[in-house]
């Protein structure tokens, strides 16, 4: 037996003592990307579904929800997740989940499906294309702009700066750095309804991640509200089907949502939330508020060992 099959059954032995990893994706690129290298690309992510095939028992997420919560998940149990709704996630990610014979939850931002673009994408891509040496974004600094170490080191400066505006005040500070870099923005990065509708088709589930992905934590609550149950409506009509998952957006909790945003999201009929708290869910674990984790190591005893730490914190 495997190695690190072995120690994931080891440390999952019985029904009582079980623990659902969750793991958590957003894109997966055709080819490596300069500025980005830790980045999920096709073959890295071939390689991870082939660890994960042959190590887990990978369930669909409701299921596993379920089992968990009546105290019957099996050993070595495992989703797959994916947030936002990236074009390459149907384009790219479904043929290798299909290849390995294994399914995936993607929680879709459903504001972004009609050709919009996330926040963090704009400042990604005008950053990328900038042409300036140094690009001058008034009161959030100036930033050098030399190779793609600089470019990485200013993307993530700006998003931390950024990140937790109120949602209108981030919109204008993106759209006022892509009007300063001078960049040119048409490659279209998330998918549309028909690319939701494949995903459904071949297998795969659909949860819903609000309409714009807003800091719930942050929003009104009558707002946030309304961004949980139009995105869950929304995609109930596109896919004539009842949408039970949610993610939340960013997912810290404390954070990013509250226990106000976890009773909204029981309320509006959600059967199983996921948040981005590292860790693995355990017996008595919120179904609404699951764990999930990813490890980065490139090396396949690095990620399994890394996964079985998260096992046991």
């Amino acid at each position: 037996m495997d190695f690190m099959r072995l120690g994931f059954k080891l440390l999952s032995a019985t029904a009582a003592r079980g623990r659902l990893s969750i793991l958590i994706f957003h894109r997966v690129l055709p080819r490596p990307d300069e500025i980005f290298p830790d980045e999920v690309h096709a073959q890295r992510f071939d390689q991870i579904c082939a660890w994960l095939k042959a190590w887990f028992q990978v369930l669909p997420l409701d299921q596993a929800g379920h089992l968990l919560a009546q105290g019957r998940l099996p050993a070595r149990a495992c989703c797959i997740s994916f947030d936002d709704g990236y074009a390459d996630n149907q384009q790219i990610a479904l043929p290798i989940l299909q290849k390995h014979g294994l399914t995936a939850t993607f929680f879709i931002a459903t504001g972004f499906l009609q050709g919009g673009r996330m926040w963090n994408d704009t400042v990604i891509e005008s950053l990328r294309h900038c042409r300036l040496a140094e690009l001058d974004f008034g009161e959030h600094g100036r930033y050098r702009l030399s190779d793609a170490a600089s470019r990485r080191a200013a993307i993530e400066a700006i998003i931390g700066k950024i990140k937790y505006l109120a949602v209108e005040q981030r919109l204008a500070a993106t759209e006022d750095l892509l009007a300063r870099s001078g960049a040119l923005l048409s490659e279209p990065l998330m998918m549309g309804p028909d690319g939701v509708r494949r995903l459904s088709e071949a297998g795969m589930q659909i949860g819903a991640h609000t309409v714009s992905h807003p800091i719930l934590a942050r929003t009104a609550p009558e707002l946030a509200r309304e961004e949980i149950l139009v995105s869950k409506r929304y995609l109930e009509d596109l896919l004539g089907q009842p949408c039970t998952l949610f993610a939340y957006p960013n997912g810290k909790p404390g954070r990013d949502y509250a226990p106000e945003h976890v009773a909204m999201v029981r309320e509006l009929g959600f059967q199983t939330a996921v948040s981005t708290a590292w860790g693995a869910s355990g017996p008595g674990a919120d179904p609404l508020q699951l764990q999930r984790f990813t490890p980065w190591d490139a090396s396949k005893s690095a990620f399994g060992l890394r996964l079985m730490r998260n096992l046991i914190v």
